[in-house]
């Protein structure tokens, strides 16, 4: 087991340290942030004197090495357009709020797809199971940005049910959450009928029907915890997609988490913001993903040899 964990913590490290390689190739192509940093009207002395100052006049590697030295410690340096602020400053300041949507869109992903599932694959052909299809296909087809822009039309602007943007209480989620997590409700939902099905077909399913165990038993617990290993896997890919997915869904509700700041950051061509973001987007992403193959390890034994 403590060989699996180890070589599972090397994968981790070695895809942190890809993804800053990338991050910070990506980030170069977008141009150079001098031309937004300074005036129109600035000359070549006044160029090669910021750029002096921020070490764009290095070499690319040379840089690299400076970034990533610095980066672990946790120094992405300091912010290009907001002057006076550190890029880690700025993530830790706005990382709260992301974290806020993307835990309750993950709440509400589960309350909603876990029931419908399961009970989408007990039964199996019936209305209920067509309805959650439907469910699977609208969730997996409609645009984030375009549902986001509906529903503020619909309930926030026609009905004033929600405010159309900002961040405050539980009004003021619901309709984000709501846009963040659809997409997830209809893929988890999908595996759980699955797997459930699967499941109930199995042997040890029918023993225990014939020995008389009541059905809610059977289903909401020998078969749902024997289904639960793959929606597992994936609540790993969720919690990532739901924290890189709230660009988009903070940008349309004007929600202020990291997922509006990088696209700020972007525009103005600010690196060191840029670069600190996605590293930590980075990070809670391949961490999450350690934690459930540990966990997939203890639940199914077989995993510790492979």
């Amino acid at each position: 087991m403590q060989r699996y964990i180890a070589r599972r913590f090397l994968q981790s490290l070695l895809a942190i340290w890809v993804m800053s390689l990338i991050v910070f190739s990506l980030a170069r192509v977008t141009g150079n942030p001098l031309d937004v940093m300074l005036p129109l009207e600035a000359g070549p002395e006044e160029y090669e004197r910021v750029s002096k100052h921020w070490g764009l006049d290095q070499p690319l590697y040379v840089q690299y090495a400076i970034f990533l030295s610095k980066a672990v410690r946790g120094d992405f340096g300091n912010s290009w357009k907001w002057h006076g602020y550190s890029a880690m400053g700025l993530v830790g300041q706005r990382l709260p709020a992301t974290l806020q949507l993307a835990g309750f869109a993950l709440f509400i992903s589960i309350v909603i797809a876990l029931p419908i599932g399961v009970m989408a694959a007990v039964m199996k052909g019936t209305a209920w199971d067509s309805v959650a299809k439907v469910i699977a296909l609208l969730g997996q087809s409609l645009p984030g940005f375009w549902l986001g822009i509906v529903l503020m039309w619909i309930f926030a602007v026609h009905l004033g049910w929600f405010p159309t943007s900002g961040r405050g209480g539980l009004q003021y989620m619901i309709l984000p959450a709501i846009t963040l997590g659809w997409f997830q409700v209809a893929v988890l939902m999908r595996l759980v009928r699955s797997s459930m099905l699967e499941v109930l077909d199995s042997e040890f399913v029918k023993l225990t029907r014939i020995k008389g165990v009541p059905e809610w038993k059977v289903i909401w617990k020998h078969c749902l915890r024997n289904a639960s290993i793959a929606p597992l896997t994936f609540f790993a890919i969720i919690a990532g997609v739901l924290m890189t997915g709230s660009v988009v869904t903070e940008s349309v509700f004007s929600w202020p988490g990291t997922g509006l700041l990088v696209v700020d950051a972007v525009r103005a061509r600010d690196f060191q913001v840029v670069q600190a973001v996605v590293i930590v987007f980075s990070g809670i992403f391949i961490f999450t993903n350690l934690m459930v193959d540990i966990l997939y390890a203890y639940i199914d034994p077989r995993i510790r040899f492979q």
